[in-house]
Formats: C-alpha cells, structure tokens, sequence
C-alpha cells in the first residue's frame, strides 16, 4: 500500500475497479443535494475552494445529500468499470470535516447490464463491509475477505454526509478466450507491477481500458540526471503469444521518449523484484524511434508465448497507453526443453537427490521438489534463487559445507564430497594450473579466512585462474563476518545454477 498526496493511497498489485478512468459510473443515488454522485469515481482526493458557493450552498468536490431528518440513511449504486473481485475500499472525506458521515458499508452484486432501476429495487446486494467508522477530513480504508465476483457496488452512509472519492481496490476478473485480445489490458486483468519512476504520473495509466483524455493520463516519468533508461514491467493476463504491440504517446509533445523496444519472459507468478533483477529477459521487438503524440507500432519477431514484457523507454518521458495485442496460450517454454521435461519426470526421491548435488542445503533442495513442475529454464533458475534467498543463516552455512577448500586436491575431493566431486574439480580447474607459490598462498589464505569467518571461502570458481581466486580472497577478509555470510551466499547462488544447467 503506497500514499500520494494528491492520488491518496494505493494498493500495489490491485487497480481501483471503480475510476471514472476504466469506465466507473455512479448511476444513483438516494440524494445530491448539495454534490453530485459522479465526483465519487473523479482523480485525486478532492479540492477545496473556500469561497465558491452555488444556489444551494457551499460548493464541494465530491457527494453529499442534504441533511437527512426523515428515518433512514443514504446510498449511491455504482456500476464498476472493470468486473472483479474487490480486495478493499477507501471512502475518502477530504474536506469533509464537520459533515461527514460517522458510518459506512458497502454492499456488492453480479449483475450484469442492469439498470439503475433494477439494481434499486430487485437486486440481491451481498456486504463487502458490513461496517465502518468514518473519521473527517480521512482516507478511511477496510480491507475484505468476501469472495464474490461484483458488476456493481453499492456505498451506504449513516445517516449522511460528505464523501469526497470511493475508491474500490480489487482484481479484474480473466475472461476465457483464444481470439485476440490485448493481453496487458487492465481491464482483463492485465496489471503494471513495478517501474524505474513513476514521479509525474502512475504506471498502471498505460493499461486503461478508455483512450487517454490528457497527458495526465499516461505514464511519465522525470528528466534524467544524468540521461539514462526507463522501464516499466507488466503481468500479462494469461500467458499468451504476442503479435504486436503498440505504444501511443498521445498528448506527448515535447515530452515523448526518443525510443523503445519490449523484452519479455516466461515465469507465471515470478515475485516482482525478481523479475527486476532476472538476466532472463528475451527482446522481442526492435528498437522503435517514437515520435510526438502519435501511436507506434512494435513489430514482434519472437512470439512466445510470455507471461511478462518489459517496455524500455530511452531515456525517459511518457507514453499514454501501451497494447499488448495476441492470444492466450497453453504452451510452455519447457515442452521443448530436455533439461525440464527431465527434472519435472523425475520421482521426488530422484529429483531431492538431483538438487542436493546442486546445492547442500537440504530444506533448499526439498524446496525444489515441491517446487515442480518448472514452466522452463527461467522459472527453474528464478525459484532457485528465490527460495535460497528465503532460507536463514543455517541453511547457507550446510551448503557452504558441502564445497572443499579452493585449491584442494582431486584426490581428497573424492574422499570427502563424493557426488559432487567431478563437479567441483571442473568448477575449480583453474587452480589446479597454479604455481605451488600461489596454491600455497591460497592454503593459508583459507586458514585465515576460516579462523576469521567459521566458514570456508566461497567463490563460484568457474573461469577464474588461482591467482584471481587468491586476490578475492585476500579482498574478502576486509569485510564484516555478516555482509562476508552474504557474499558467500551470493557465490553459492551462481555456482547452484551452473549445476542446474548440467543436471
């Protein structure tokens, strides 16, 4: 959950379901006396001009009924945008500060195309939020646990008052289909997880359903200092294969990037800021010069099928809405790929016995096996690297034990490490070159990084000579015994995907 002065808050990884933005409509209210029910859905928190009134009173940005005297309390019906499922609500009372309502709730229901009529008088409304205190001038948020797929959403006040904004924070719900669709659209569930800024305007813009009415309304970023990349990462709808992708830079003048292209991957459900940092990235299209307020067309060369793209804007500035035009598809990467379709067939003992050549962790290799079956290559390196990361101190130090000593014999490998053995003479090739000055300076290097540490000296030796291996070690007893643990958990992570690769 994020805040924004002028936006309010915000759940990350969810879209306000309701925004006049993605198609959001207040259809009816019990009352609007003195406000009208569509400044609900409207941007930001509200605004307050202290000296602007109209025939009926003071002027305010958002919806209030006048003073209720007969029995009873007020309602507006609101059709949602996007249909999905709610996750939470904020009922804002900005400025709303002597004439609040005290209470709310909020009510919901499946019911599509409805009237306003009909959703008054025959609708089966089912409670989100049976109840709410509401504190003036607040953002006043309730998270719910009520499963349900909604159309409408119907806000109560008791008895009245003011609310500024009702925002309505959930998922959208994935229509099954094979025609092409645009697979990033909000509307479908598409969702923006994560950029490299965000600072003039939010990156979930470039995914709304309606046409961007201002240049407000897309995704910009500040002018780099020094001039550098932008990027913003979206979550497909459901995997699928892309044909084309098309960026518009409506309303941006002087103010568009000078170009971009789009990566994509294959991971279902990958943590966000493991895709930030994942080496995984696959360019699908070429780099496109933009030009000022005017679509772009991206041409695919590489089809998928992907669950996530990236756009890369150099160096920076705004496009107003991006579409990721394909079909869902069911195919994996790993259908085709012998290492996976090996792994994901073996049985659990054969599969825990595969990790634990890889790595000697033994809750990381179990990890693993339950882990399966693995999409592909990316999915199988990225879980191995985020479930060591989720492991404690302990868990790193077993592994560590499993590595000899840089520079030991072959000999007193086989006795000590059995199975992994050739993969660590193979690994630790380049010592076995070295001069016996520097093979002796490594022993005794590893006798005081051992005393210093508890731990042997960990480096994914891979193409390193032993003079190299020497001077990290020798760098690496300069560091804090906790940032040196992390180190050597960072090496165990490179040389762990070395072994994946020649299971």
């Amino acid at each position: 959950m994020t805040h924004s002065n002028d936006e309010g808050i915000e759940f990350s990884g969810l879209i306000d379901l309701a925004h006049s933005q993605v198609g959001g409509r207040a259809l009816l209210a019990s009352d609007e006396f003195f406000a009208g029910k569509e400044c609900l859905l409207k941007d930001g928190r509200g605004v307050f001009l202290p000296d602007e009134y109209t025939e009926r009173g003071k002027w305010m940005d958002g919806w209030e009924p006048r003073r209720r005297r007969a029995p009873g309390h007020d309602w507006c019906i609101i059709e949602l945008g996007i249909v999905g499922h709610v996750r939470a609500v904020n009922v804002d009372t900005q400025h709303f500060l002597g004439n609040h309502p005290p209470y709310a709730s909020v009510d919901g229901v499946y019911a599509p195309g409805a009237d306003a009529e009909t959703l008054r008088d025959a609708a089966q409304w089912t409670p989100i939020v049976p109840s709410m205190a509401l504190k003036a001038g607040s953002e006043n948020v309730a998270v719910t646990t009520t499963v349900g797929l909604w159309t409408h959403i119907r806000l109560n006040i008791y008895p009245a008052g003011g609310v500024a904004r009702f925002r309505v924070w959930g998922d959208a719900a994935r229509e099954s289909t094979e025609q092409l669709v645009d697979l990033a659209g909000l509307g479908q569930g598409g969702l923006a997880l994560c950029c490299s800024d965000m600072f003039f305007s939010p990156m979930n813009n470039l995914l709304k359903p309606q046409p961007a009415q201002h240049m407000g309304q897309g995704w910009e970023t500040r002018r780099s200092r020094p001039p550098t990349d932008d990027w913003v990462i979206i979550k497909l709808v459901v995997p699928g294969a892309i044909e084309k992708v098309i960026a518009d830079t409506a309303f941006f003048k002087g103010n568009y990037p000078d170009h971009g292209r789009i990566d994509a991957l294959f991971w279902p459900d990958a943590p966000p800021w493991a895709l930030v940092r994942s080496e995984f990235w696959t360019p699908i299209t070429d780099d496109v010069t933009f030009g000022a307020d005017q679509p772009h067309e991206l041409h695919v060369h590489s089809s998928g099928p992907w669950t996530h793209i990236r756009l890369w804007i150099v160096p920076d500035g705004g496009v107003s809405r991006l579409r990721v035009l394909g079909t869902p598809s069911m195919e994996t990467p790993g259908q085709t790929d012998p290492l996976i379709n090996r792994i994901n067939a073996m049985t659990d003992e054969d599969a825990l016995e595969a990790f634990g050549r890889c790595c000697g962790a033994q809750r990381w290799a179990a990890s693993m096996v339950s882990a399966r079956p693995f999409s592909g290559r990316t999915e199988l390196l990225g879980e191995a690297e985020r479930i060591w990361w989720h492991l404690g101190d302990g868990d790193w130090l077993e592994a560590f034990e499993h590595h000899p000593r840089i520079g030991a014999s072959l000999d007193s490998l086989r006795a000590k490490f059995g199975a992994t053995a050739e993969l660590s003479a193979q690994e630790q090739s380049g010592a076995t070159e070295a001069s016996e000055a520097v093979l002796q300076a490594l022993a005794e290097a590893n006798t005081t990084y051992l005393d210093r540490y508890g731990f042997i000296f960990i480096v994914c030796a891979t193409g390193k000579t032993a003079a190299h291996m020497l001077s990290l070690l020798e760098s690496r007893l300069h560091n804090e015994p906790a940032y040196e643990l992390r180190i050597a958990a960072g090496e165990q992570v490179k040389i762990t995907r070395l072994r994946l690769e020649q299971l």
